[in-house]
């Protein structure tokens, strides 16, 4: 037990208590009173400790109290190509999704986050519009090699790469030469490289069927495309010494050799998305190019195989890959159509609906959607309810269902693969360093700040 000085100084500068019966914690779910002060956590208390005085009390009752979750690959399209999405309605959908962290990718803006320059132009554009904290990943491509220590210096938590085309002709991927050059140089600052791992000859190599056949399409993208990628990817990492992160892991057959890697002491971390784990090839209709997304989605074997890897820690954490774009481009046409699933918003309840479906918990969830993209970051103050921390949170009623309607979404083109489906989890309300930034789907003004790598 504290003694009295110890509790008095816990106790000064508290403003606000957050009470429920299960709050989720890196020790756990249990009932808890959550103190903060000045927008930090500053004590995880028993259930029917007493508030300090003059501290506000909030009681959530049975609604689940979780960490703030972080998600580190967004497609925010601002500047450049904000009639696809922009800050403002990316972050005002994170803040109703109960995501109180994001990152933005480097490419599909204009310009590109290649150069220190080209992020502070995307800073000044997110300033004023960001409704959750928000940082940035820096793009390694042909030509900027000696572009990538400066970025590093202004604050980008790292560099994503493409190995096989991007979809943007600003943005090329790298070959084998120039991936190899790229890790060096940042292993050499002690960067972190982050990878569409997708082998270019393969895809090359694979069938191409233009139309609305969702068969098609996902034989044009082979498993083994991103199999070996991985593989190349792993053993360049292991010559070097460099800290790599595959993005969006669709194939479960690469999860032996990430598991492997690691083994060996390979400084290698994967992830993957909602959609992959909630979602089906066998379920998709011809035509429904909204579920069309790189690599894509795969079967309901593959998919048990993904949660298998989740349970066993091979897969690292859950984040969104929302890449959106204007309803025109989503045509009829797999080959033609854009590729990317809007999900910012639904992400917590898509992936709660499976995981309890499974098994899993919402500690399960909370690992792998608030602690674990926030360990890949560098972000010590997001992600858990723990004194010191943000005192970000996503209150949830878990047992409470809801049918998406996208005229309800707050990302700018309501097109999503989540369309008219049943999900388990109601999103009460976001906080932002213990400011509330969301109740019931409405959202506040902009309270988000930009961060920058180890700040």
């Amino acid at each position: 037990m504290p003694d009295v000085d110890d509790t008095a100084a816990v106790n000064a500068g508290v403003t606000l208590v957050l009470r429920s019966t299960r709050v989720v914690t890196p020790q756990g779910t249990r009932p808890a009173a959550v103190a903060v002060a000045g927008g930090t956590i500053a004590s995880v208390d028993p259930h029917d400790t007493a508030p300090p005085p003059g501290a506000r009390v909030e009681d959530l009752g049975d609604d689940v109290l979780l960490p703030g979750l972080v998600d580190t690959h967004v497609h925010v399209n601002d500047p450049g190509r904000s009639a696809w999405e922009g800050f403002w309605t990316a972050t005002r959908a994170a803040a109703a999704g109960g995501i109180t962290t994001l990152l933005d990718m480097p490419l599909n803006s204009l310009p590109p986050t290649t150069t220190a320059d080209h992020l502070r132009t995307k800073q000044a554009v997110a300033r004023s519009k960001a409704h959750v904290d928000t940082g940035f990943w820096g793009g390694a491509i042909p030509g900027n090699l000696k572009d990538l220590r400066p970025l590093h210096d202004a604050g980008v938590f790292g560099f994503k790469c493409f190995l096989s085309p991007s979809g943007v002709e600003e943005f090329p991927a790298l070959d084998q030469e120039h991936l190899a050059r790229a890790m060096a140089e940042i292993a050499g600052f002690g960067g972190l490289l982050i990878v569409h791992a997708e082998d270019p000859h393969h895809l090359d190599a694979a069938p191409r069927r233009p139309g609305p056949r969702y068969a098609d399409f996902l034989a044009s993208r082979p498993r083994d495309a991103e199999n070996t990628a991985i593989e190349s990817l792993i053993g360049h990492a292991e010559r070097l010494g460099a800290r790599v992160h595959i993005l969006h892991l669709s194939s479960s057959d690469a999860l032996p050799l990430i598991a492997g890697a690691r083994r060996r002491g390979v400084a290698v971390t994967v992830e993957s998305c909602p959609h992959f784990l909630t979602l089906t090839a066998e379920e998709i209709p011809d035509g429904a190019t909204e579920f069309k997304c790189c690599p894509p989605i795969r079967e309901s074997a593959n998919q048990d195989l993904l949660w298998q890897g989740l349970a066993d820690g091979t897969i690292d954490c859950i984040v969104s890959d929302h890449s959106p774009c204007t309803t025109d481009l989503k045509t009829p046409d797999f080959a033609s159509a854009w590729g990317g699933i809007s999900s910012l918003q639904l992400g917590l309840p898509a992936v709660w609906t499976e995981a309890r479906r499974r098994g899993h918990t919402l500690d399960d969830v909370a690992r792998w959607m608030s602690a674990g993209p926030a360990a890949l970051a560098g972000l010590d103050r997001k992600g858990a309810v723990e004194a010191g921390r943000d005192a970000d949170f996503a209150v949830l009623a878990p047992d409470e269902t809801f049918t998406v309607d996208p005229a309800r979404l707050h990302h700018r083109n309501q097109v999503t693969a989540y369309a008219g489906r049943t999900l388990h989890g109601v999103v009460r309300s976001t906080w932002l360093r213990g400011r509330r930034i969301a109740t019931g789907g409405e959202v506040a003004g902009p309270a988000g700040r930009l961060l920058e790598r180890n700040n």
